[in-house]
């Protein structure tokens, strides 16, 4: 199996654990796709940045719920 299927298998474990209310193997899966990334002579656009810039865009809120 090749490098880009392998992040392309961990980018989609990490959206179903995600869609599934399993943060913490999202946060696994996540992990390994950047790191494949990382280690890849061919770096690709992290796929978690919209995610990022929205919970970003909730911490900074002012309507955020404490």
């Amino acid at each position: 199996m090749e490098r880009k299927d392998v992040k392309r298998e961990a980018f989609e474990k990490a959206i179903d654990s995600l869609a599934r209310y399993k943060f913490m193997m999202f946060g696994y899966w996540a992990a390994i796709w950047t790191y494949l990334n990382q280690i890849d002579g061919q770096q690709d656009p992290n796929p978690f940045g919209t995610l990022v810039k929205e919970a970003r865009q909730m911490r900074d809120s002012k309507t955020t719920r404490r």
